[in-house]
């Protein structure tokens, strides 16, 4: 089911997983699994952008297509695609993080993100408020696993790294703790689907 903008108050585990999808991919259907498993969470919501602050417009399909794509790899029960970040009209995820707490009452939200964006996450907005209010959880990719083991977001929340198990346990700590999901990594790319689409593809880039 599509979640609406303004909300319920129904009481559950729910798993964020923000991005582009340009377009959606196996390795994002992956990383939803595998944080639904490893977190126990009741549902993954694919939060489709209508715009990346940090990406380029050159080469970003229509949000309508992106959706699509998102919707393509969904089930539309455990894992769902959205684009409730252009019904609440925001671009940010900072902003949308505040409204989805204030509209979801109950729900126990996870940001789940691959270890390329925690190695960025000190670029975004507010991105310490992000990680005091909502758990994040951190799923590993080709190339940039120790990397972001080893980068400043990392190290400023060094102190709150619990295993999954412990993410969503403790409901009433000062500051949300993450985790680094135990999972294969996965390969697929979206730059590289678009360079093969595109017939410019000489080999595979890593890419969000």
């Amino acid at each position: 089911m599509t979640p609406g903008r303004f909300g319920d108050s129904r009481r559950r585990r729910i798993g964020l997983l923000g991005g582009s999808f340009n377009p959606a991919h196996a390795g994002h259907l992956h990383v939803a699994r595998m944080a639904r498993r490893a977190l126990r969470l009741d549902e993954v919501w694919l939060l489709v952008s209508p715009g990346n602050p940090l990406k380029p417009v050159r080469g970003m399909a229509p949000l309508a297509d992106r959706l699509a794509s998102a919707r393509s790899i969904a089930d539309g029960r455990r894992i769902v695609a959205t684009d409730i970040e252009r019904r609440l009209g925001t671009r940010y995820t900072a902003d949308t993080l505040a409204l989805l707490r204030r509209r979801f009452r109950h729900a126990r939200f996870t940001f789940v993100v691959g270890a390329d964006n925690l190695v960025q996450l000190p670029r975004w907005k507010r991105w310490r408020a992000i990680a005091r209010h909502v758990g994040l959880a951190v799923l590993p990719r080709p190339g940039w696993t120790r990397r972001a083991l080893a980068g400043r977001a990392a190290h400023v929340l060094r102190r709150h790294r619990r295993s999954p198990g412990g993410l969503l346990t403790e409901s009433f700590a000062p500051h949300a703790a993450w985790c680094l999901v135990p999972a294969r990594e996965h390969a697929a790319s979206a730059t590289a689907i678009r360079q093969a689409r595109d017939g410019g593809a000489t080999g595979e880039r890593r890419g969000p």
